[in-house]
């Protein structure tokens, strides 16, 4: 087995790139940080979007389909 280290060392070495996702997931807001990345992403947002959209359609096309109007 090899040993992990422990201690100050050990931080010298962590990703630069994910500091903030580790920090994100140490104050259990990992949702909300991705939600915050999605929508600043202009395709995450275009997604977002088109799925709100899409989902919005198919209520309504359900409500009108069983008469719930």
């Amino acid at each position: 087995m090899t040993d992990r280290k422990q201690g100050p060392d050990h931080a010298s070495s962590d990703w630069q790139g994910f500091r903030e996702v580790d920090r994100a997931i140490a104050e259990n807001r990992l949702t909300a940080y991705t939600w915050k990345k999605t929508w600043a992403d202009p395709w995450g947002r275009a997604g977002l979007l088109l799925f709100a959209a899409l989902f919005s359609a198919f209520v309504i096309y359900v409500v009108i389909y069983d008469g719930l109007l």
